[in-house]
């Protein structure tokens, strides 16, 4: 293993070749857990989802400080140089070769590939009791359904208020939910990068 300009090289560079040149194929169902199935690749694919294109450098910093709880200002260089090597020995080819993302070995620059796509709804359940928003709404929505069909009939207890009452508890609850949905789906850190659920949670 050798050091060139600080960024630490693999001892073969045949998985990094594999991944230059790997189309981007579709990822299948178990290809996909199998990436999510790691924390650092987890990290990894969040920070390329707020750039089109970053070096492996950048990336190395901000998979390290979420890693750690903590800024990028914040991360050592032993927690760098951990998480740089992570990725360009393992995880980089690794996404490659399931076609997620295109990895430059000379240039050290990482960018996603249309497969991504492919990832999304993973991407958003990561975590336990992770909720499902499209889901929430819908529910929501035929709750406040059946309320309004509860107050055209006067069924009690529904016919003791007013419609108007009943429209303005609709309406407050639909505002919460979407306030709270907002929230959570701008959650950042100091640097204004979308951070991943597991770490959202954590702050």
């Amino acid at each position: 293993m050798s050091e060139q300009g600080g960024a630490v090289r693999p001892e073969t560079s045949e998985d990094v070749a594999t991944a230059v040149t790997h189309g981007g194929e579709t990822p299948t169902e178990q290809e996909v857990f199998d990436v999510l199935s790691n924390r650092r690749r987890r990290y990894a694919l969040y920070a390329l989802l707020q750039e089109d294109t970053v070096t492996i450098g950048s990336l190395a910093d901000q998979v390290a400080a979420w890693e750690n709880d903590c800024s990028i200002s914040e991360v050592t260089a032993a927690e760098r140089k951990r998480v740089y090597t992570a990725l360009q020995q393992s995880h980089l080819p690794k996404l490659v070769r399931t076609g997620l993302v295109r990895f430059d070995d000379d240039s050290g620059h990482v960018e996603l590939t249309e497969a991504i796509e492919e990832l999304d709804i993973y991407l958003e359940e990561i975590g336990d009791e992770r909720l499902s928003w499209d889901r929430y709404y819908l529910a929501l929505s035929a709750v406040s359904a059946v309320v309004a069909v509860a107050v055209w009939l006067g069924v009690p207890p529904f016919g003791a208020l007013p419609p108007l009452v009943w429209m303005a508890v609709v309406v407050v609850v639909f505002g919460v939910s979407a306030a709270v949905h907002s929230y959570r789906s701008t959650a950042t850190d100091d640097t204004g990068t979308v951070e991943p659920p597991e770490v959202s949670r954590q702050s």
